[in-house]
Protein backbone atom coordinates (compact mmCIF):
# COMPACT_ATOMS: atom_id res chain seq x y z
CA UNK A 1 0.00 0.00 0.00
CA UNK A 2 1.51 3.35 -1.05
CA UNK A 3 0.63 6.57 0.95
CA UNK A 4 -0.35 9.76 -1.17
CA UNK A 5 2.21 12.08 0.10
CA UNK A 6 0.66 14.99 -2.26
CA UNK A 7 -1.43 16.28 0.27
CA UNK A 8 -0.69 19.27 2.05
CA UNK A 9 -0.05 19.01 5.87
CA UNK A 10 -2.62 20.85 7.95
CA UNK A 11 -1.18 22.94 10.95
CA UNK A 12 -3.32 24.81 13.53
CA UNK A 13 -5.13 27.46 13.27
CA UNK A 14 -5.22 26.63 9.31
CA UNK A 15 -8.60 26.24 7.81
CA UNK A 16 -9.17 23.60 5.24
CA UNK A 17 -12.93 24.20 3.44
CA UNK A 18 -14.14 23.54 0.25
CA UNK A 19 -16.67 26.77 1.17
CA UNK A 20 -16.08 30.35 -0.37
CA UNK A 21 -15.05 32.66 1.98
CA UNK A 22 -17.98 35.22 3.29
CA UNK A 23 -17.52 38.68 2.80
CA UNK A 24 -18.62 42.20 4.26
CA UNK A 25 -21.04 42.81 1.52
CA UNK A 26 -22.62 39.08 1.49
CA UNK A 27 -23.41 39.84 5.33
CA UNK A 28 -24.89 43.29 4.59
CA UNK A 29 -27.21 42.00 1.42
CA UNK A 30 -28.75 39.05 3.91
CA UNK A 31 -32.33 39.22 5.43
CA UNK A 32 -32.81 40.64 8.81
CA UNK A 33 -33.89 38.07 11.27
CA UNK A 34 -36.75 38.84 13.83
CA UNK A 35 -35.79 37.25 17.67
CA UNK A 36 -38.68 36.87 20.23
CA UNK A 37 -38.21 35.65 23.59
CA UNK A 38 -40.94 33.90 25.71
CA UNK A 39 -42.17 34.56 28.58
CA UNK A 40 -39.56 31.59 30.80
CA UNK A 41 -37.29 33.76 29.10
CA UNK A 42 -38.16 36.76 30.43
CA UNK A 43 -38.56 34.71 34.42
CA UNK A 44 -35.09 33.11 33.59
CA UNK A 45 -33.24 36.56 32.67
CA UNK A 46 -34.88 38.40 35.73
CA UNK A 47 -34.39 35.87 38.52
CA UNK A 48 -30.63 35.40 37.38
CA UNK A 49 -30.09 39.32 37.63
CA UNK A 50 -31.76 39.17 41.01
CA UNK A 51 -28.99 38.41 43.49
CA UNK A 52 -26.12 40.63 43.49
CA UNK A 53 -22.61 39.25 42.73
CA UNK A 54 -19.60 38.97 45.21
CA UNK A 55 -17.00 39.61 42.90
CA UNK A 56 -14.66 39.37 46.23
CA UNK A 57 -16.13 36.05 47.19
CA UNK A 58 -15.52 35.17 43.42
CA UNK A 59 -11.64 35.99 43.60
CA UNK A 60 -11.25 34.27 47.13
CA UNK A 61 -13.07 30.99 46.49
CA UNK A 62 -10.31 31.42 42.83
CA UNK A 63 -7.91 31.44 44.94
CA UNK A 64 -9.01 28.84 47.30
CA UNK A 65 -9.08 26.39 44.24
CA UNK A 66 -5.63 27.53 42.91
CA UNK A 67 -4.09 26.83 46.49
CA UNK A 68 -5.58 23.58 46.82
CA UNK A 69 -7.62 24.20 49.71
CA UNK A 70 -10.92 24.63 48.75
CA UNK A 71 -12.88 21.52 50.29
CA UNK A 72 -16.30 20.48 48.23
CA UNK A 73 -19.12 19.06 50.42
CA UNK A 74 -19.95 15.80 48.72
CA UNK A 75 -22.70 15.24 51.12
CA UNK A 76 -24.42 18.53 50.32
CA UNK A 77 -24.04 18.67 46.64
CA UNK A 78 -25.93 15.28 47.18
CA UNK A 79 -28.21 16.77 48.99
CA UNK A 80 -29.05 19.33 46.91
CA UNK A 81 -29.69 17.06 43.56
CA UNK A 82 -32.43 14.90 45.37
CA UNK A 83 -34.15 18.05 46.91
CA UNK A 84 -34.06 19.63 43.11
CA UNK A 85 -35.25 16.16 41.76
CA UNK A 86 -37.75 16.01 44.23
CA UNK A 87 -39.07 19.45 43.68
CA UNK A 88 -39.35 18.78 40.21
CA UNK A 89 -40.86 15.18 40.31
CA UNK A 90 -43.44 17.28 42.82
CA UNK A 91 -43.47 20.06 40.07
CA UNK A 92 -45.01 17.66 37.78
CA UNK A 93 -47.13 15.80 39.24
CA UNK A 94 -49.29 18.50 40.21
CA UNK A 95 -49.23 19.85 36.50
Amino acid sequence: MKIDSSLKPVGPGTVSSNRPKATASDASSGSAAEVKFSAASAQLSGASSGAPIDGARIAEIKLAISEGRFKVNADAIADGLINTARDLLNSQRKA
